[in-house]
């Protein structure tokens, strides 16, 4: 069961439905939502692949220019877009067959954390979010999956038991699918699910491995699905990538 930001649209948000990684994609046969994939958008510019891997500095820092023009119409802060930018250039370097577009990207951020900026988080310079987002414990009430963690190793009354999974950081990560799919974009030395500019390349390499080519209507499809196994939610992510794409938001 998905919560609500409470946003002019209909958006679903936060772990109470975050299904990343539990292995729930679409099966064949199942409907494809209309209108999908949403439009690409305006196109990223092109970036020097060496930032970030021979030299030191933010490599979302070289689409600072394209963000700052586009973000006040779109309403998402400019580290955000610069962050869904840059994955998606980058996805596209890795993966030519994914077609993953940076509107998608975006259409997930907004839906899962309203970009960073969920109950009063904010969003640094570099991609870092704090206070930390996270989700509802995954165990099992409230329509959500259970899906454990860890397992409490103190002596006390608590030892033992099983410690349930929450979400983290503003893409909305569970922690065992953030340990397969985490990374370090922002150059900082450590992947954390709390820098957006980490979780937007993590899940743009997520929806790419679980959708094939986003740029079929089944891809896309598959893809959302796997991110979270909800009709309504992918409808959500299609209607505010949909938006960004001509240039506005909802």
């Amino acid at each position: 069961m998905a919560a609500r930001l409470g946003r002019g649209a209909v958006v679903v948000a936060m772990a109470a439905a975050m299904l990343l990684g539990s292995g729930c994609s679409r099966q064949v046969g199942s409907p494809v939502p209309d209108g999908v994939p949403p439009p690409a958008g305006d196109p990223v510019p092109r970036i020097d692949p060496r930032i970030g891997v021979q030299a030191a500095g933010r490599p979302a820092d070289q689409l600072r220019a394209w963000a700052e023009q586009r973000a006040p119409a779109l309403d998402i802060p400019v580290p955000a877009l610069e962050a869904y930018a840059y994955a998606a250039r980058a996805a596209e370097v890795q993966n030519p067959g994914c077609h993953l577009a940076w509107t998608t990207l975006a259409g997930i951020g907004m839906v899962e954390s309203r970009h960073g900026n969920f109950r009063g988080a904010a969003i640094a310079p570099n991609g870092d979010v704090s206070p930390p987002i996270r989700g509802v414990e995954l165990d099992g009430t409230r329509g959500n999956r259970a899906i454990l963690d860890d397992v409490d190793p103190g002596d006390g009354p608590g030892g033992g038991n099983p410690v349930y999974a929450r979400a983290m950081g503003p893409m909305q990560f569970i922690p065992e699918t953030w340990r397969l799919y985490g990374v370090d974009a922002n150059n900082d030395g450590t992947a954390s699910p709390d820098n957006l500019d980490d979780a937007a390349l993590a899940a743009a390499g997520y929806l790419c491995s679980r959708g094939g080519d986003l740029g079929t209507a089944r891809g896309w499809t598959r893809a959302l699905w796997a991110y979270n196994q909800s009709n309504v939610y992918a409808r959500s992510v299609r209607d505010w990538a949909t938006a960004y794409a001509a240039g506005h938001h909802l």
